[in-house]
């Protein structure tokens, strides 16, 4: 028989769940089912496994590739499936969400602990419910049953065209179940999306906008364009200078050899703003071909575009169009295609840097981003910590709307739950391709919303919830300590402690200064090498810093000759002790590297304090304190009689020991070159 039940149809967005102390429960796994839907190759669209967890749509008719469906629609038989919810619970509602063309559902029944069947909803197809809502709500009475396996029974004849379900929930209240739209926090009302105007945007395309890190160049695809290379209806990259009064200069078009006769379009940019990745690789005939490439500034202009191998880069869909993001730690590629093992339409793929300089082959991003429909247009902020992407696969405004997840470790497979971005940014139509400078105070996206004919580029003020995590812009020159004049070398970051790499790049002093791109509220070491130099470490603390900085920093290499004096800036000891600090062995194995690297070389390593304190206390400490860099050195292996050490107490100081931050100066340890 049928238990005693009321039917429900319709829906609203209604109450919290946590205000009510409503228990809700989302179908965990599939227990069986009678048929499998099929959807593009290589993915699990229609699958019984697009219906677990919450629904991926707000209650809607139309297709929907996250949700299950049987394989043939309008088929005579009867279709099933069975699904379990992680506890059992005593179900007083039952919600099912319905895509395609709802209505077919002819029987639910709760199977309870014992494997009894317990009807408690059909519908003969004789009444009006068929083709209306495409969300059914089942209440049972009060005798509830206490269960956590639900089965749905549909007849596809019923209703015409695919029948699907895309989530079905169980509480143990009478109140509704609802899904709603998980908007960021505190989004604000008056959010208003700025037309960059005629000076950049056309009657044409202009889209996939990419801002230097320093936020004053801004470089797009357009489209459908006159002054486009070749035929106007191809893409070419475009760019647009910030002036001394805020506003945007007029776009120009990069010419060749970044344009050509085909498609071209910007992917991403280096911190530094003088490398640009281009969709396609460049042939030297003109032709273009699937893959990455990138072109770097010098001081010719921008170099031909050579390809970034990427191994087993591939894209399935139909359409071969593939989205990257270039993460500004210079280790990170994030793809947006379709491989064998994607759950949709395109899903979000990571690639890392590898020792050879090609990249490795691509790992799906996990299912908390991507589902059975499109995710792509990701871009990922300074902090290389906070993504944004489109996404259509789950409860949106329009038919794609732009998310903001964040990394939770350094797999890159683990993401907070996407939070869509609000009304006010998202529309009704396809929305994507964000970008955002180090300051983080302002996004630029493309939006046909409001356009002067195709896409055009706005721009929107940025709310705390969904900003990135605060950045500063390191730049300045790494100099000779001679001459000094400014020399090429490789500037590298690391978080201390514990000299994890942050990022790593090539200075080129034609080409102007070296940037860098560090998350504030952590402490760095900036090191520069170059080969016949020491390299130097210098420290720089931003552990305090909770808003966007920009700092110059010069790096001063000294070349390895005879007489040449070294300051030490890593090899730290415990406050009054001669124990050397977690952090200070980098320094010290590149000091036993030089010196094994010249045998002949001998060197004088002296040891400094400030003037606090006995002065001879200090002076006995500054003789233990570079006793115990000897050793460490002849640890790795260099013969005693090629270290010389000289404890100086504080006689020597190089800063007032009137601050602490200059007595800080003052506690070092350095090294001179005797002999090489």
């Amino acid at each position: 028989m049928i238990r005693g039940v009321l039917i429900v149809l319709g829906w609203a967005l209604f109450f919290s769940p946590k205000a009510t102390g409503q228990t809700v429960q989302w179908a965990s796994s599939v227990v069986g089912f009678s048929s499998d839907g099929r959807g593009e190759a290589y993915t699990q669209q229609y699958r019984s496994s697009q219906i677990l967890g919450k629904p991926n749509r707000l209650p809607r008719v139309g297709d929907n590739p996250c949700a299950w469906a049987p394989l043939y629609p309008d088929g005579p038989n009867d279709e099933w499936i069975t699904v379990r919810f992680r506890e059992a619970i005593p179900i007083r509602q039952i919600a099912i969400f319905q895509s395609g063309n709802p209505g077919a559902i002819t029987q639910v029944l709760v199977i309870d602990g014992s494997g009894t069947e317990n009807l408690v909803y059909k519908n003969t197809g004789a009444g009006s419910e068929a083709g209306q809502t495409p969300l059914l709500r089942v209440a049972l009475n009060e005798q509830s049953l206490v269960a956590n396996t639900v089965k749905v029974v549909m007849r596809p004849s019923l209703v015409k065209g695919p029948n699907q379900i895309d989530a079905i929930g169980i509480s143990d209240t009478a109140e509704p179940i609802n899904v709603t739209i998980n908007v960021s926090k505190d989004a604000p009302k008056d959010l208003v999306k700025e037309s960059l105007g005629p000076q950049i945007n056309s009657r044409g395309q202009e889209v996939a906008p990419v801002i230097a890190p320093d936020g004053k160049t801004l470089y797009f695809t357009r489209g459908q364009h006159e002054s486009n290379t070749g035929d106007p209806r191809s893409q070419d990259v475009w760019y647009s200078i910030l002036q001394p009064n805020g506003e945007w200069g007029r776009a120009v078009n990069i010419g060749p050899p970044i344009n050509t006769t085909a498609d071209n379009a910007v992917s991403g940019m280096s911190p530094d703003g003088r490398t640009l990745y281009l969709i396609n690789v460049y042939k030297p005939d003109g032709t273009v071909t699937y893959g990455l490439s990138k072109s770097t500034l010098g001081k010719n202009g921008w170099s031909f575009p050579t390809e970034v191998v990427i191994s087993n880069n591939h894209n399935l869909h139909k359409n071969a169009y593939t989205e990257y993001a270039i993460v500004p730690d210079g280790k990170t590629i994030v793809l947006s295609v379709q491989r064998r093992n994607s759950i949709g339409n395109k899903d979000l793929y990571v690639s890392f840097l590898q020792p050879d300089q090609t990249w490795s082959e691509p790992i799906s991003m996990g299912p908390v981003l991507n589902t059975a429909e499109y995710e792509g247009a990701p871009f990922v902020a300074s902090d290389s910590r906070t993504l944004y992407f489109t996404s259509a696969g789950r409860p949106e405004y329009g038919n794609g709307d732009i998310f903001v997840s964040r990394r939770l470790d350094d797999t890159w497979t683990n993401w907070s739950e996407p939070e869509n971005l609000g009304p006010n940014i998202n529309t009704p139509e396809w929305d994507g391709y964000f970008t955002i400078p180090a300051t983080g105070d302002y996004a630029y996206l493309s939006s046909i919303q409001n356009s002067m004919g195709g896409e055009d580029i706005f721009r929107l003020k940025l709310y705390p919830a969904v900003k990135p995590d605060p950045v500063a812009i390191v730049s300045g020159q790494v100099i000779d300590g001679l001459t000094k004049k400014p020399i090429a070398a490789e500037v590298l970051s690391t978080v201390t402690p514990g000299n994890k790499e942050q990022s790593r790049i090539k200075y080129d002093p034609e080409t102007g200064d070296y940037k860098l791109l560090l998350p504030t509220q952590s402490n760095y070491n900036l090191t520069a090498s170059r080969e016949g130099y020491f390299p130097t470490t210098e420290p720089l603390d931003l552990s305090r810093d909770k808003r966007f900085r920009e700092i110059r920093k010069t790096i001063v290499l000294t070349p390895i000759k005879t007489g040449q004096r070294v300051v030490l800036h890593e090899v730290l000891f415990e406050q009054s002790k001669a124990v050397l600090l977690s952090g200070s062995n980098a320094e010290l194995d590149r000091v036993a590297q030089m010196l094994k690297d010249f045998p002949t070389m001998e060197i004088q390593v002296d040891g400094h304090t400030d003037n606090q304190g006995q002065w001879d206390l200090n002076m006995k400490l500054s003789q233990d304190r570079v006793r115990v860099v000897k050793e460490y050195l002849m640890g790795q292996g260099v013969a005693d009689n090629r270290i010389q050490t000289k404890a100086w107490g504080p006689s020597k100081p190089i800063a007032s020991n009137e601050t602490e931050e200059k007595r800080r100066l003052n506690r070092r340890v350095e090294f001179t070159i005797l002999k090489m």
